[in-house]
């Protein structure tokens, strides 16, 4: 299932590109989610076996830092952490609506709200790999281990709280989530053929959603599916040319359609522009599926990439 986190990955994806600097990824993105939203007494606990001592005199600050045998330690640079994306296929979907230094630890060091944890992340460039293959996967978090079919979805958030679709496009084809995401973040904001890419003075407006996809079933009755539960792929064959389209589970909820609108909106978008009425003489060929969509809006994504900036840790 998404999670808000894989929307924060996406935001980064589509931030960095538009500022032009080298995103987190997923991974490290999900680590420091993690310890964003931790109770202030886990957002303490990070540097596990490090000893934090006060500088000297004598000594540089980095010293302050030490390993269990005495000797210094310096974190590793989350910049040489990066992965780079692969390319993929894509696809469309929904309704046309809508400093290099580590930070500094004192004595006084305490964790009793999201600003008083910064002093824990000296160590988390080193730790963030051992990380990342424990606490997830041991929690069974198939999720994340497993490659999924995904699309992305980029609204505006106008002043009266209504969204707008802004860009939509996934694949069915299982990625890995790290690649794909980021792929379709991108994609989706600058390739949807239905509207401009997507610029760095939208940014703020935005809401992302993240859908995985799972339980592919293809069906021989076109109204044997659920509103809410199911999205639906269709293709057909009408006076000798192909269509396709598709719909995610969320849709056909939003719009308030009933089945059969959703099924005559489906073939319209694929191009199919016979009477209404006419829809069921269609020979179609449909899968459902199931993937329930999460949604993330700018501002709070902001507020934990303050939050992560405000650590100091490199980037």
């Amino acid at each position: 299932m998404a999670s808000p986190a894989h929307c924060a990955y996406c935001f980064e994806s589509l931030s960095a590109s538009l500022e032009k600097r080298q995103p987190l990824d997923l991974r490290q993105v999900q680590l420091l989610w993690k310890q964003y939203h931790a109770d202030p007494a886990e957002r303490a606990s990070p540097l596990g076996d490090l000893e934090v001592t006060p500088p000297s005199d004598s000594e540089p600050e980095d010293a302050a830092i030490v390993n269990a045998d005495g000797t210094p330690y310096r974190p590793a640079a989350i910049s040489r952490l990066l992965v780079n994306p692969s390319p993929s296929s894509a696809s469309s979907s929904s309704v046309q609506s809508t400093s290099s230094t580590p930070s500094r630890v004192s004595e006084a060091s305490s964790a009793t709200s999201k600003s008083s944890s910064r002093s824990s992340f000296f160590s988390l460039g080193r730790k963030l790999k051992q990380e990342q293959r424990r606490a997830d996967y041991a929690a069974g978090d198939d999720e994340d281990v497993d490659d999924h079919p995904l699309f992305v979805t980029w609204n505006t958030v106008q002043a009266s709280g209504d969204t707008r679709l802004r860009g939509c496009i996934g694949t069915f084809e299982p990625h890995e989530l790290d690649d794909g995401l980021r792929s379709y973040a991108l994609t989706s904001a600058f390739d949807d053929t239905r509207f401009n890419p997507i610029t760095l003075r939208e940014l703020a407006s935005l809401e992302c959603g993240v859908t995985l996809l799972t339980n592919f079933e293809p069906i021989s009755n076109p109204m044997d599916w659920s509103i809410g539960t199911h999205g639906l792929r269709i293709n057909f064959t009408h006076h000798g040319r192909r269509y396709g389209s598709t719909y995610l589970p969320d849709v056909a909820k939003e719009q308030g359609w009933t089945k059969e609108e959703t099924m005559v909106s489906l073939m319209r978008k694929a191009g199919w522009n016979g009477d209404k009425r006419d829809w069921k003489k269609v020979e179609l060929n449909v899968i459902r599926y199931q993937g329930k969509q999460v949604k993330l809006e700018y501002p709070e994504w902001r507020e934990w990439r303050d939050w992560v900036e405000a650590e100091e840790v490199e980037l």
